[in-house]
């Protein structure tokens, strides 16, 4: 489909509804890293409704929008380097949110039951593409697109640095909760309130004589013996793939049965797991190429004092498995259940302090190279981002080689895996995936 399947109509930026803080509030560690410095993009796909009048509810979301930047209000400020140290800082000045009102002659709702065609087919329905989040753009960005069947698509872009994926998915549900009047105009029921508190999650002040990340793999380099980069980025297909109740449950029993302990696995474990080896699998490296899964860790409760409710600042670390090609592909399924399961347990208080102090103190990075990255989306609430009932869809704007576990609508068990693979690997990707390992 054209990129001109999609129209806009207005482009306007959406200010706090009340007065709001005026100043300048600094960015944590974690917030600053340099591999945050992107934008979240968010879709959600919304059935026809004969209730729904297009101006009126044009007009109800920019209200909710500007409600929501209230309690929110640093998502109206402008995120920047600061001049003094090497992380960011937002300047906030009620200068306001994005809001898009857009139009699709092309696209309906049915459109997105399949993965796109090609990673960017969806660009359009967030207009705004911002490559560097730190040149004075808006943090927020929202689009509503009406459809050709009545239907309507969501966009929502956020700049990375302000939240991660549980502190945006609690903004989203209070803004699509204001914008569908559930709340009233007190907004009492704002549950969690949001907290700022940025300073909690910066290390101590002492400066090591040298970085040691020889306990975190998520930072070192591996070698590369295969071109890597070109190799896994080179002709990408997006795929969806829907996992239920019971296929995670036989990945379950495989991996129990396979493992060289008597462990049992979580549903994100195992399927992290498989999906790791297909994909290693069905673009064939060379044996003795490490390779990593790197996956966000929740930190909240896992640091001493627990993180208050509502923080929803970047909160997580990245867990981090490794294995050889070879090893990966011929120990299978439980083995690498194992190794997930024990990058995941390594993660304490102790282990966030040193992260915190690696990214701000020595500006260490993960290095793409061996790497797979998974992003769990579908434990964070966004299946109930209402704006105009439940959403039949949600996903990514555009599709990559990061690998995202999707949501699945009436189905809180089920997992959709998607990811964008070479088109040279796709077939073998779909055999692998679907195979009963071992």
């Amino acid at each position: 489909m054209a990129t001109t399947s999609v129209r806009v109509k207005e482009a306007v930026l959406v200010t706090p509804s009340d007065p709001t803080p005026t100043g300048i509030l600094h960015l944590s560690a974690l917030d600053s890293q340099l591999f945050l410095r992107f934008t979240v993009e968010y879709l959600f796909v919304y059935r026809r409704s004969s209730a729904l009048d297009q101006p009126a509810t044009v007009s109800r979301m920019k209200s909710a929008l500007a409600r929501a930047l209230v309690p929110y209000y640093p998502f109206a400020g402008r995120v920047r380097s600061r001049p003094d140290v090497p992380s960011l800082e937002v300047v906030c000045r009620a200068q306001g949110a994005l809001f898009i009102d857009a139009c699709s002659d092309v696209y309906t709702a049915n459109d997105f039951e399949k993965a796109p065609k090609t990673v960017t087919q969806w660009r359009k329905l967030l207009s705004l593409y911002v490559p560097d989040v730190l040149k004075g753009s808006p943090p927020l960005v929202v689009q509503l697109t009406w459809l050709a069947d009545g239907a309507a698509a969501v966009g929502v872009g956020i700049n990375h640095a302000l939240c991660d994926g549980i502190g945006s998915a609690e903004f989203l549900n209070y803004f699509a909760n204001l914008a569908s009047q559930r709340f009233g105009p007190r907004d009492s029921d704002l549950k969690p309130k949001p907290v700022w508190d940025r300073h909690i999650m910066n290390p101590p002040s002492k400066k090591n004589e040298r970085a040691n990340t020889y306990n975190h793999p998520e930072f070192a380099r591996v070698p590369d013996l295969c071109g890597f980069l070109n190799k896994v980025t080179t002709g990408l297909r997006p795929t969806s793939i829907v996992f239920n109740k019971r296929r995670i449950n036989e990945l379950k029993g495989v991996a129990r049965y396979s493992s060289e302990s008597s462990s049992s696995y979580t549903s994100f474990e195992v399927l992290a797991a498989h999906v790791w080896r297909s994909w290693a699998r069905a673009l064939g490296f060379p044996p003795n190429q490490q390779l990593k899964i790197l996956f966000s860790i929740n930190v909240r409760n896992r640091v001493k004092p627990n993180l208050p409710e509502g923080y929803y600042g970047n909160a997580f670390v990245l867990g981090c498995a490794q294995s050889s090609a070879k090893e990966l592909v011929e120990k299978g399924i439980g083995y690498c259940s194992g190794l997930v399961k024990r990058a995941k347990e390594r993660v304490d208080g102790e282990y966030v302090r040193r992260v915190s102090e690696l990214v701000s103190e020595w500006r260490v990075s993960p290095d793409p190279v061996g790497v797979l990255i998974v992003s769990q989306w579908s434990r964070l609430g966004l299946e109930r981002v209402e704006f105009m009932g439940r959403p039949i869809h949600v996903g990514p704007i555009c599709w990559d080689r990061y690998c995202l576990f999707l949501p699945v609508r009436d189905e809180t068990e089920s997992v959709r895996v998607a990811v964008a693979v070479p088109a040279a690997a796709f077939d073998s990707y779909h055999r692998f995936i679907a195979e009963s390992t071992s």
